[in-house]
């Protein structure tokens, strides 16, 4: 029998846009020739729940329970959210933007606790306009209803994630197969109504569970221990992100009892053998990197001689079969790139398998989605993104690399501009010293709207222990050539790495605050160092002068760590602290409080410079300029003038910017070969010109002097509004 494979998303994610791990697969699949459905059981559950039939469901079951004042309120409200709960989510969609104007009046959605935050609005979110102010009051009021759901229905629901605490470092099944076993929750009675309806669509022979996150993970063995008992004859088959980091040495024979697979790492290559061996056409131990259950032992496959496909072999993304347009866009809170991550819909790409760095010490750069590093090329980038957008309809695009490479960012922002692609983009970098000014440029006249960082730690020493390759001046720097160009910046912050001390804790926030007081970042957000087991730190803690703390050994997940560290401080203690300030420095207020206002408890002194980014920022930097940089013109072709200036014969070469205009006067021979070279320096044109070819043509045309020129003040005008050096 032929395979038919079903994808699924359990639930939750993201309400805005499908987790691309499906459209991933199903893109290979296509190349392969095997048929593939996919769903993302999250938003149809979501979509099926928020609707004026569902939420009539939820309050005549919620009749009778204990509730909160604050959720007995929402109750006696229930024909006002009934009313109201098919508009907003139409409204959420993208959909009767005129709605906005009711929502902001304040007198047509019911509110319960979520809207008590009001009060700093205007602090929190500034101006910003009706149509985002109105989302932000339906997500509070999405958010009310939410709030019954848990306290009257189901304890485990939340918007983005179900059950996460079930999955965060469960090192044994024990729980999660104590609570699988219990009568299907609320949302699990719908998920699961929804499941059946995609098996009788698709009649599928497997069905392929992503699970990236530990908030899917209940959901996923909730939906594949139904399909055991009510479709034993579909093989079931689990992988993605969450298998990949957390369940490398699973050995607990209990977890077969809901899938007869678990795969991990990259999953073309482990999926097409696995639908080979379902077929008949390959034996269970020529399997790639797949689990499986034999005579009651859970058994690695990994005999597969066939190698992983390429970036260039898997195919384009497909996101057909997902409800494009029924997704909706919230906004949760006030931080410039988590909006990004909650507002508007994103087609997911990647520009590089792996990372090409692959030395942060706190990074899992032992498994094989980081550590092996394989770019694409920037035309066969862009020819997905064209076939993208002609599926989709969407011109906006993520593009989910570990960081992403800045000579692959370079070539793609020119061949962006080569094809005249509009598209609005954002990816995750390193600050890395080649993000000049001039590149930064480039990537956002390509449609480069924001990158995330790792400044990490913000300290020197400690960069150097994390092997992160750059420093706080480096990072400085850069932030600031991306923010001159318009490109948003957000940081990943990281406190309570092993050694850090008190007094580093409190100089990093002092560099973060002063980074956000000169307005070189945009966004942020501190996380607590967790030490993971595939990680340089959690494989040799002993070289980071920390330990292990003694663990029985884990039978089912095995990422997270805990160990001691004698070195440092109470890094717990300073998270609130952190989170408080950097809240207030994102929203450009209370940068004249000291440091100790944030902390109940003593904390020194900063031993930072009062203007130690300030100093940073304003030193020149020398730029080196060689043969083989690329020599690219954004603006238009001048027209020209004769004039005569200081008694010489000058031309005149004035241009028309997007803004304003502008004029470059020139000795006439030089702006003559100029003007003949702005044809085959403007964007578009198929191979951008080298100074080395730049420096030639000057030659062969008779002139001397190619670096006085080059550095001259004419040609500065010209550096100045659009002629980048790469």
């Amino acid at each position: 029998m032929k395979t038919r494979v079903l994808l699924i998303t359990p639930p939750f994610t993201q309400l805005n846009t499908p987790y691309p791990a499906t459209a991933y697969l199903k893109g290979f699949l296509n190349t392969q020739g095997i048929f593939s459905h996919q769903c993302d059981l999250g938003i149809d559950t979501i979509l099926k729940i928020f609707s004026k039939k569902g939420l009539s469901t939820v309050f005549q079951k919620a009749q009778g329970a204990k509730l909160s004042q604050n959720t007995q309120r929402i109750l006696n409200l229930q024909n006002e959210y009934i009313k109201t709960i098919d508009p907003v989510i139409h409204f959420l969609q993208g959909n009767n933007p005129t709605l906005a104007q009711l929502i902001c009046e304040r007198n047509f959605l019911p509110e319960a606790s979520r809207f008590a935050q009001l009060d700093d609005l205007e602090w929190a979110f500034g101006t910003m306009g009706t149509q985002d102010k109105a989302r932000h009051l339906a997500t509070l009021y999405l958010e009310d209803i939410g709030d019954l759901i848990v306290e009257a229905l189901d304890r485990h629901f939340g918007f983005s994630r179900y059950a996460e605490r079930l999955g965060r470092s469960a090192n044994t099944f024990d729980e999660l197969h104590k609570e699988l076993n219990k009568p299907a929750s609320f949302i699990d009675a719908v998920t699961l109504e929804l499941l059946e309806e995609k098996i009788k669509l698709v009649n599928p022979t497997l069905v392929a569970f992503s699970v990236p996150f530990p908030g899917n993970l209940y959901s996923g063995f909730k939906c594949a221990q139904y399909i055991k008992k009510n479709h034993p004859e579909i093989a079931i088959v689990l992988g993605g992100g969450f298998a990949n980091t957390e369940l490398r040495s699973v050995s607990d024979n209990r977890v077969f009892n809901y899938v007869d697979f678990i795969s991990l790492d990259d999953g073309e290559t482990p999926i097409l053998n696995l639908i080979e061996h379902l077929e008949g056409k390959r034996e269970r131990n020529e399997l790639k990197r797949t689990f499986a259950c034999e005579n009651n032992e859970v058994v690695y496959f990994n005999g597969s001689k066939q190698k992983d496909f390429s970036q260039k072999e898997v195919g384009t993304p497909d996101y057909s079969d997902l409800p494009l347009k029924k997704y909706i866009s919230v906004i949760e809170m006030a931080n410039p790139m988590h909006r990004l991550w909650s507002d508007g819909r994103w087609n997911k790409l990647t520009l590089a398998h792996g990372c090409y760095w692959g030395k942060c010490t706190f990074c899992d750069i032992s498994l094989d989605y980081i550590k092996r590093y394989e770019p694409s090329s920037a035309k066969l980038i862009c020819d997905r993104i064209e076939e993208m957008i002609a599926q989709t309809g969407e011109t906006g695009f993520h593009f989910v690399d570990e960081a992403a490479p800045p000579a692959l960012m370079k070539e793609l922002a020119l061949e962006i501009l080569r094809r005249k692609l509009v598209i609005s983009w954002w990816t995750n970098i390193r600050f890395e010293k080649s993000f000049t000014n001039d590149l930064c440029v480039l990537l956002s006249e390509s449609g480069c709207i924001a990158v995330s960082g790792g400044l990490e730690v913000a300290s020197d020493r400690l960069l150097a222990l994390i092997d992160k390759g750059v420093t706080v001046e480096q990072v400085t720097k850069v932030a600031a050539n991306l923010t001159n160009a318009g490109i948003m910046v957000h940081a990943y912050l990281m406190h309570g790495f092993p050694t850090q001390t008190a007094q580093e804790t409190i100089d990093s926030m002092e560099v973060v605050r002063q980074l956000f007081e000169e307005g070189v970042l945009q966004s942020g957000f501190w996380h607590r160092f967790a030490m993971t087991a595939h990680s340089p730190v959690g494989m040799n803690p002993q070289a980071f002068k920390v330990m292990h703390k003694m663990q029985t050994t884990p039978l089912f997940a095995n990422n997270d760590l805990e160990y001691t560290d004698e070195v440092g401080c109470d890094h717990d203690a300073f998270c609130e602290g952190l989170k408080k300030s950097l809240f207030n420095y994102m929203h450009g207020i209370c940068f004249e409080f000291p440091l100790q206002e944030w902390f109940d408890f003593k904390v020194p002194k900063t031993k930072i410079p009062k203007n130690y980014i300030a100093e940073i920022i304003s030193a020149p930097e020398i730029k080196k300029i060689r043969a083989d940089h690329k020599v690219v013109w954004l603006g238009t072709i001048p027209t020209t003038k004769k004039i005569i200036k200081n008694k010489k014969k000058k031309i005149e070469l004035n241009f028309s910017g997007k803004k304003s205009d502008f004029t470059a006067v020139f000795d006439v021979a030089e702006g003559e070969w100029l003007l003949k070279m702005f044809p085959l320096l403007i964007q578009g044109t198929p191979e951008p010109v080298t100074i080395a070819a730049l420096e030639k043509s000057f030659k062969e045309s008779g002139l001397e002097h190619f670096e006085v020129v080059l550095h001259g003040k004419a040609f500065q005008v010209l550096r100045d509004s659009g002629l980048l050096i790469l």
